[in-house]
């Protein structure tokens, strides 16, 4: 079978598409991973490092790598949980907050750079086939994607403001 017939190859390009586009048009300030942690800790201010971890698809020990980078820049702050000594609990910072809303624009244009070679037919149907297959592929991840506290799929999260 040709190369590029291969699912897992076009979808190693596809990612290397985004993560080339994201740095064009987000900025070299912080990778996607960054980003998801930041957008996500917006979303649920004092999520522990593990539910972080579960909520973004991503293992553990990643995640903490990446929330010690982004403590270190002065995005997030990392206290003791009260209820579980041992846990983390990320909120941002003042100038988390102010990168996050600087970055909203950037992350719109990435979204329009990626799909505007569809119509708009074609992007509601690409999305939809998208979700659809991270969802159902969502266990032969090495980091599948969890509800806080839980063994099942996350819910989608919420919709938040601007960011």
């Amino acid at each position: 079978m040709d190369l590029f017939d291969q699912p897992g190859h076009l979808l190693r390009r596809a990612n290397q598409i985004a993560a080339g586009i994201f740095n064009d048009l987000v900025g070299p300030e912080i990778t996607p991973i960054q980003y998801a942690i930041l957008r996500m800790v917006y979303e649920k201010p004092g999520i522990d490092q593990v539910g972080l971890a579960r909520s973004i698809a991503l293992d553990t020990s990643t995640t903490a790598l990446a929330a010690a980078r982004l403590a270190t820049k002065g995005l997030i702050q990392r206290t003791v949980a009260d209820a579980d000594r041992r846990q983390l609990q990320l909120t941002l910072t003042a100038q988390g907050e102010t990168l996050l809303s600087s970055l909203v624009s950037g992350v719109h244009q990435m979204r329009e750079k990626l799909l505007d070679a569809l119509d708009p037919a074609e992007q509601e149907v690409f999305m939809s086939l998208l979700r659809k297959f991270v969802h159902i592929q969502n266990d032969q991840s090495r980091a599948p994607m969890r509800a806080h506290g839980s063994l099942a799929p996350a819910a989608k999260p919420r919709k938040s403001r601007a960011v």
